[in-house]
């Protein structure tokens, strides 16, 4: 990280304006530190060949081969040239174009049997692979010993680049400023780093810049990887020492009320996992600081039922519970189970109410004038124990009387913004009190991603579905290899509705003239590969052919909120037996007679979003049929990840394999896209030990220190991480 004056230089004196200026514009990369931090993607081995057979198309690369011919061709009557030059690597070979004025120097400079380095932009013409006018610099010895010297004898640092600046020009460029890595601030302690054996920081940096041996690069590639580790875990261990000094009111429940009598009233037991996660939420809400809890649970393991005692018990204690929901219709549907759940203990102030009962209001922003004044109202007098809503509650006019606790549904779709305001909430009497706060999300979260993302919460896990939950069946529909297995999905839908259950289609697109115009693109797209398929389309056709006869309803996004209600509570209450539907339903719809979903073209979406979407069957007694319909070739990625979704129920387990194919940046979602800037040798998936690990001592060394004030390179260090708007990406919690 970047430290001293020296390294916080920019890189305009050292480079030049021009070169410094792309720089900044293409890699964001400002200052000396900035530059020296910008490592490597790979090193080619002089001798070794890179692999031509696996070029990635549209991207910019960087190729060492051999000129096996080149020819230049006229046209327009003489008038026009192109020069062709074929290059080699004994993996694959790959055409070279140069047209008009541009053919004369390589035409001298790339004789057939020169090697050099070559990169450009990889695009296809005429079904083949080339490079248009590629940047190249030989690596023949006529081109000078101390060229080829240059390149670092006989390791050869590939740089991510970009158009303008290939890898070599950024070789060229760190190598202006690697006398400078010597003024490092170091961030590890000296005791962790002697202890765990490190190379020191300047050290590092030139190895991983400069390597003499392989052995250079893990070494450089070790020291680098901990310093992003532990210096992010001490930003996140930072926080939670400044949540724990917040003063909180402990809300302990009153025995005899209404958390008591909202447990004799269950019709069934908690699972084991239920009264576990509830004993360490209610000993969180015991303390005087504020508790940060994430609750990840499975799709229908019960987590809406941990989060409503826990909101009694804070009632229970005096206080005001609230709950956010992403959209209204989750607000809805939230607010009409736990009043199904409390019965007439959520009639407070009514008669008829029980004798502990509270109010529970809802409050969205598209509620009457006259409802959404009652609900403020109720709110600030008290009488409300329970509100849940949308963003609506965070305005400045909600007020609350109380408020203790502040359960967040689905955590990635709310701002850190927006979380702080209604943690502000808690400060009504004028008192600096901080709610408790308890996270719940249904995507499972590997651990390392929630170590490095959710690092500033404890985590509860529940990962046993409760009883009378089915199983939930699974199958591949390959559509184009095998077009009667499409023709007997629909024939299963038409089965369950005819047993009396409902079932879902879903569709990756809504499909009206808006997304027309998304999906115009250029013809070899087209071809390649055709829209995806349209909620309105699909349902016409099934309507029309073979669902005829049953009642098949639609519902997307840009739906009327009304109408979207309006259909979903049909569908719930059984008057619509097919739903054909975009990724709306993916959240928290509950309907228990649903027990069949038929996926289209699956391949376009993400494991862990098929995971998600399935888990909206078999909430019932009945058991749940998931049926992923694709046409992609049986030997595909695509296919292999589908396989993967209909092999296992395990959530942690897809979301696992989601990530090493999506890699962390989308994973950790555009939300968290500071993750992406920071971490630059840091790979979330492969490196759990080190993150682990970095943890504890992180945990340590701010627990002893919570300042840094002995620790002047780690502070440097945590300043160069959080300056860049990355403090969004650690607020996560």
């Amino acid at each position: 990280m970047p430290g001293g004056v020296v390294l916080g230089e920019s890189l305009k004196k050292t480079l030049g304006p021009a070169t410094a200026k792309v720089m900044a514009e293409h890699l964001d990369l400002r200052t000396v530190g900035d530059l020296l931090h910008h490592y490597p993607r790979r090193y080619e081995e002089r001798g070794q060949l890179t692999r031509l057979a696996e070029l990635p198309l549209d991207e910019h690369v960087t190729v060492v081969a051999q000129v096996a011919d080149a020819r230049v061709h006229t046209f327009n009557g003489g008038r026009g040239q192109r020069l062709e030059i074929t290059i080699t690597d004994g993996s694959g070979r790959l055409q070279l174009v140069f047209f008009g004025r541009g053919v004369h120097k390589p035409h001298k400079d790339l004789l057939p049997g020169t090697r050099a380095m070559f990169a450009g932009k990889v695009s296809v013409f005429n079904r083949k692979l080339q490079l248009a006018h590629p940047a190249y610099e030989r690596l023949d010895e006529e081109s000078g010993a101390g060229a080829v010297s240059a390149f670092a004898g006989r390791l050869i640092p590939i740089y991510p680049a970009c158009k303008g600046l290939e890898s070599w020009k950024i070789a060229k460029a760190v190598d202006a400023v690697l006398p400078q890595a010597g003024e490092a601030v170091d961030p590890l302690p000296p005791a962790l780093r002697e202890g765990r054996g490190f190379v020191p920081l300047p050290e590092a940096l030139l190895k991983i810049h400069r390597p003499q041996t392989k052995a250079d690069i893990e070494d450089a590639r070790h020291r680098l990887k901990w310093d992003e580790a532990f210096v992010l875990q001490v930003a996140l261990a930072r926080r939670r020492y400044a949540d724990t000094q917040l003063p909180a009111v402990a809300r302990r429940p009153s025995p005899g009320g209404l958390l008591d009598a909202f447990d004799a009233r269950l019709p069934f037991t908690l699972t084991a996992g239920q009264q576990k996660v509830s004993t360490e939420i209610f000993c969180d809400l015991a303390a005087e600081h504020p508790m940060h809890r994430l609750l990840q649970g499975e799709v229908g393991s019960g987590k809406t039922m941990v989060a409503l005692r826990a909101m009694l018990a804070v009632v229970d204690a005096g206080g005001q519970a609230a709950m956010l929901a992403p959209t209204e219709v989750l607000a809805q549907q939230h607010h009409r189970s736990v009043v199904e759940m409390m019965g007439d203990l959520a009639e407070g102030g009514m008669l008829g109410g029980a004798e502990h009962a509270t109010k529970v209001v809802l409050l969205t922003g598209s509620m009457g004038a006259a409802a959404r004044r009652q609900a403020l109202l109720d709110l600030v007098s008290g009488d409300a124990g329970i509100v849940i809503g949308t963003h609506a509650l965070i305005e400045d006019k909600v007020r609350f009387h109380d408020l203790g606790l502040v359960v967040v549904d689905e955590q990635h779709r709310f701002g850190v913004e927006q979380r702080d305001a209604l943690r502000g909430k808690g400060n009504a009497r004028g008192e600096q009190r901080t709610p408790h706060l308890l996270v719940m999300t249904a995507t499972p979260i590997p651990r390392t991603v929630a170590m490095t993302v959710f690092g500033d919460l404890e985590t509860s896990v529940l990962d046993q579905l409760p009883a009378g939950r089915s199983p939930i069946a699974t199958h591949v529909v390959p559509a184009a290899d095998k077009p009667h297995f499409l023709a007997r999905a629909w024939e299963r839908v038409r089965e369950e509705v005819e047993g009396g259950h409902q079932a879902y289609v879903v569709c990756p697109r809504i499909g009206d003239s808006l997304d027309e115009a998304a999906k115009k693109k250029s013809a070899e797209d087209e071809a390649e590969k055709r829209p995806p398929l349209a909620v309105l389309e699909v349902a016409e056709q099934l309507a029309n052919g073979p669902l005829e006869g049953l009642r098949v309803e639609v519902l997307h996004g840009r739906m009327a909120p009304d109408d979207k209600d309006d259909v979903m509570l049909r569908f719930a209450a059984g008057e619509v037996d097919v739903l054909v539907a975009t990724t709306v339903i993916e959240v928290g719809v509950n309907v228990p007679n649903a027990t069949a979903m038929v996926i289209m073209d699956a391949d376009r979406f993400g494991v862990s979003q098929l995971h998600q979407l399935r888990g909206r069957v078999g909430r019932g007694s009945a058991p749940g049929l998931c049926l992923l319909v694709s046409e992609m070739p049986e030997a595909s990625p695509a296919r292999a990840r589908l396989a993967a979704v209909a092999a296992t129920l395990d959530g942690f387990e897809l979301s696992r394999i989601d990530l090493e194919q999506r890699r962390e940046g989308d994973v950790l979602g555009q939300a968290q896209s500071g993750a992406r800037s920071s971490l630059r040798v840091l790979a979330v998936i492969d490196d759990e030990e080190v993150i682990a690990a970095a943890r504890e001592e992180a945990l340590s060394v701010v627990a002893a220190d919570p300042e840094l004030t002995h620790l002047p390179g780690l502070r440097t260090a945590l300043d160069a991480l959080l300056d860049k708007d990355r403090e969004q990406y650690l607020d996560k919690g």
